[in-house]
């Protein structure tokens, strides 16, 4: 990643998340967004107050309060204030995959949305954890709201490197097993798995009633295939080599792939779960706004 922006760095994170009043809106919608969505209709103890802000609940309206100060504020409940994050980031071997037409592999360009939207929710003083993952958990960092924290995640995120087949769906079991406590949780990977062993673990997180968040990552080779002259294909995570055509499989195989692209989509759909797809050629902060609009 020495040759690539270090969009690790704070000043530069801020530069993504903050430019001006537009982005901030789209940051705070977000976060807000983040504080609502898992915890509607449950019943959870009061702990403090804080300041109305457009767009709260008026339900949750101490008006004693407003009677006493001629001030609106609004209750807080434990469950928001404990709100955690955890960002899941496939590290297997086939997202180390890096066309001429992309600025950086699959991985770099998932530890860069990883890293800034960490960074947006400490700067929200919420909590967020990491995770990497490839055929197990490689790393686990449980969520945190210390500024500190940032760099440990930046640290792991840096370190992580490619490595084993992808087998997602039996991780979000080991996942779902450990974050026992509702919250976000938001995967960052091409989703090259089985897609019924995915299924089975998507079905885990949801049966946990956590929120979750599908960031698919590919690159823009693997969509497009933009292959012309006969091609030696390579595995990268079973040993394989396919000598072929491309012009001759080109329909089928986007076909393929759009297919694929297609199951995950409706995986996502049918649990309720939020879906986005980025490709690797899309620019860093285009593809943070995205992100954040469609959350």
């Amino acid at each position: 990643m020495a040759d690539q922006p270090n969009y690790l760095q704070p000043e530069v994170l801020a530069k993504l998340t903050g430019l001006d009043l537009k982005a901030r809106m789209i940051v705070e919608g977000f976060v807000t967004g983040l504080h609502k969505s898992p915890f509607q209709g449950f019943s959870v103890e009061f702990a403090e107050h804080r300041e109305y802000v457009p767009g709260d609940d008026l339900r949750h309206v101490d008006w004693k309060v407003f009677g006493k100060s001629d001030r609106i504020y609004v209750k807080q409940y434990e469950e928001e204030t404990n709100f955690a994050c955890h960002v899941v980031v496939d590290a297997s071997d086939s997202m180390s995959y890096r066309s001429r037409g992309a600025a950086m592999s699959k991985l770099e360009y998932a530890k860069h949305i990883a890293a800034v939207l960490a960074y947006v929710i400490v700067q929200q003083q919420d909590a967020v954890g990491l995770v990497t993952v490839g055929d197990r958990v490689l790393d686990f960092i449980r969520a945190s709201t210390q500024p500190s924290h940032l760099k440990q995640l930046h640290h792991v995120l840096e370190q992580a490197q490619p490595a084993g087949e992808t087998a997602l769906g039996p991780v979000l079991h080991d996942i779902a097993e450990r974050i026992r406590k509702r919250g976000l949780i938001i995967v960052l990977s091409d989703f090259f798995d089985d897609p019924e062993s995915l299924l089975l673990g998507l079905k885990h997180l949801h049966h946990r009633r956590h929120d979750v968040r599908l960031l698919q990552v590919i690159d823009p080779a693997e969509q497009d295939f933009p292959f012309e002259d006969p091609t030696l294909f390579k595995g990268l995570e079973v040993p394989t080599q396919l000598l072929s055509e491309p012009r001759s499989i080109r329909r089928a195989y986007r076909n393929e792939f759009d297919a694929f692209l297609k199951t995950i989509q409706r995986q996502a759909h049918d649990l309720n779960m939020e879906y986005v797809l980025l490709r690797s050629d899309m620019p860093l902060d285009a593809a943070l706004t995205h992100v954040l609009r469609t959350a």
